[in-house]
């Protein structure tokens, strides 16, 4: 969320903008991706051409529902009041976060608030069922074993509570307030059965108006949900997400337009010159893919797309291949088939759409075949992380550039001295390694709360997700729009999906310092221009790649532009402000 652009007439944007690094809600998004739909996101929005970039659409038509009244159209009124909580000064929420929403204002005097609007929500409570994962899952712990992470379901509930205490205080919730239940789950992240059970289960017998995650692996979690006209945050990816459902990551389908863009602009008809053999460097480059391919996924259908929508754009992809992941982990020849093949085609530059366990695989065939290309960042799940990326042969991985839907990293210092929660509680939240992938989904609901105005209903609430338009882009944050705001061509119906931008990276071998859980060790991420960010249509032909002017690894201050307003503590300690740190989002629990 972030502060509002200089612009002539009411402010539309500044109670949903952006979060802070949100790299831990984006793997919870995405992280579904690892074995069910990477590169496709589950979506089934069309593929534009990159030459088109963004379009106009219908941004500035959407209207905030009735009630919903945000500081900045107060005008001269009179018959407004806004809660003690809110900064006048400012017209933003009094808490110590960069991207605090704008105040809403009460409910006139002698108004109520519409009792039962909707299911899970009376006069006085509003009912949000949060999914809490089993702390031993198969399948997860052997995706993130590489960052261990120990915090349980039980400190996960107690730091949703604490975060819930907060926006309950401090946002406009028009006399109601947001009571958790928790749901354990009852089977592990792939058991759609279980998932659905769990689904049914939070609706009916638990009464939600909206829940916060599920099982990343089991979509049918997300369906059931949907079915019933629940909200759904933080859920697993499905095919059609409207109308009650809000992933915070992007979808497939735009991670392949910002991808075919930047390929098409940036490397096409130029010479793969860092790649790591000296042939590939004096010849234009020779694309290829590698994705992941699970059974019943649309994931061959997506890779088509992208290489059409390449060929539309001038670029041929001469070589894609596919692999699946279970497979992979039992039979190493694939991997030696996969490098065969692209090496035999003359690949110079791989765009990689894999999971995070597999690059390992590849990279280290690679070697022994002696083939050093170009490794493309391509939307992969995971893949741009420090944590990940160092576990892959560094001597292919020093050849590593692409996009990258993270924000700039900030050192764990930074994170501690601006931790909400930390600030509101006084002491650090229990889930001290995983609080930076649980407080997005309420920050999302709380800011969709207040915009969406006295008469809480599902549509309400969509409507007031869609009215916030597109604020400043950052260096250390997301952006983060629903709706049609320009960004994405109009044809493509309504945005359902929340991060808007990437920004550009390459792998240093070279340098050393923490990764995303505090682990120190050899080779970071460099965030080209400090983390530019860019959307659709951006994208320039410069290529600066490999180039330490203006490249950044670690935010220890953050820039100047970013930095929030404090406020004194009401545990009672000193002023801060939250920025969720990039450590603990690799589990996504």
């Amino acid at each position: 969320m972030q502060p509002s652009s200089t612009t002539d007439g009411p402010d539309r944007g500044s109670s949903l903008r952006r979060w802070g690094p949100i790299v831990g809600i984006v793997v919870v998004i995405v992280i579904i991706a690892v074995v069910v739909i990477v590169a496709s996101g589950g979506d089934d929005k069309k593929t534009a051409s990159t030459s088109t970039g963004s379009t106009s659409s219908s941004a500035g038509a959407a209207t905030l529902p009735a009630g919903a009244v945000p500081f900045s159209q107060k005008g001269n009124r009179t018959d407004l009041t806004f809660s003690d909580k809110c900064d006048q000064s400012t017209g933003k929420v009094a808490i110590p976060f960069f991207y605090a929403p704008e105040c809403f204002a009460n409910l006139p005097a002698g108004q109520d608030n519409g009792g039962a609007t909707a299911k899970g929500v009376t006069a006085d409570s509003i009912t949000v069922v949060v999914y809490l994962a089993p702390d031993t899952d198969p399948i997860l712990d052997f995706i993130t074993a590489p960052i261990h992470n120990d915090d349980t379901a039980d400190q996960a509930q107690a730091t949703y509570e604490g975060y819930t205490d907060l926006f309950n205080e401090y946002y406009q919730t028009y006399g109601r307030k947001v009571n958790l239940k928790f749901l354990h789950g009852s089977g592990t992240s792939d058991d759609e059965v279980s998932a659905r059970a769990d689904a049914v289960k939070a609706v009916d017998e638990l009464g939600a108006f909206a829940v916060w995650g599920g099982p990343v692996l089991a979509p049918a979690w997300t369906e059931e949900i949907k079915a019933r006209g629940v909200i759904c945050l933080g859920c697993p990816a499905i095919p059609d997400p409207s109308p009650t459902v809000f992933p915070i990551g992007a979808s497939g389908s735009q991670a392949r337009q910002l991808l075919a863009e930047y390929v098409t602009k940036k490397l096409n008809g130029k010479p793969a010159q860092f790649a790591g053999q000296d042939d590939f460097k004096t010849q234009n480059r020779v694309f290829g893919q590698i994705f992941i391919n699970t059974p019943g996924s649309p994931a061959e259908q997506d890779a088509a797309d992208f290489k059409s929508t390449l060929q539309k754009n001038g670029v041929t992809l001469t070589d894609q291949e596919a692999y699946d992941l279970s497979q992979l982990i039992n039979d190493p020849s694939i991997a030696t088939s996969v490098i065969s093949k692209l090496k035999a085609a003359g690949v110079t530059t791989v765009i990689v759409s894999t999971d995070p366990i597999a690059p390992k695989s590849f990279t280290e065939e690679a070697t022994k075949q002696n083939y050093f290309p170009e490794w493309i960042y391509g939307a992969g799940t995971l893949i741009d992380t420090n944590a990940f990326g160092r576990t892959y042969d560094q001597k292919q991985w020093a050849h590593a550039f692409g996009l990258s839907f993270l924000a700039a990293h900030t050192s764990q210092e930074l994170a501690d001295q601006y931790d909400l929660y930390t600030w509101f509680k006084g002491s650090k939240a229990p889930a001290d390694q995983t609080y930076g992938v649980l407080a997005p989904q309420p920050e999302l609901f709380f800011a969709g709360l207040q915009a969406a105005g006295p008469n809480l209903t599902a549509e309400t609430f969509r409507q007031g997700l869609f009215f916030t338009a597109p604020g400043p882009k950052t260096l250390t944050a997301v952006g983060i729009t629903y709706g049609q705001h320009g960004i994405w061509p109009a044809d493509q119906g309504d945005d359902y999906y929340g991060i808007d931008d990437v920004t550009e990276i390459w792998w240093d071998t070279t340098v050393s310092g923490p990764d995303e859980i505090d682990q120190q060790g050899q080779g970071l991420m460099e965030f080209v221009d400090g983390g530019k960010r860019y959307r659709l249509g951006e994208w320039t032909s410069d290529l600066k790649a490999f180039d330490k002017s203006g490249a950044v690894s670690l935010y220890t201050e953050l820039p100047a532009a970013e930095t929030p307003k404090t406020y004194p503590s009401p545990a009672g300690g000193s002023g801060s402000s939250t920025r969720h740190r990039a450590p603990t989002e690799l589990n996504p629990r």
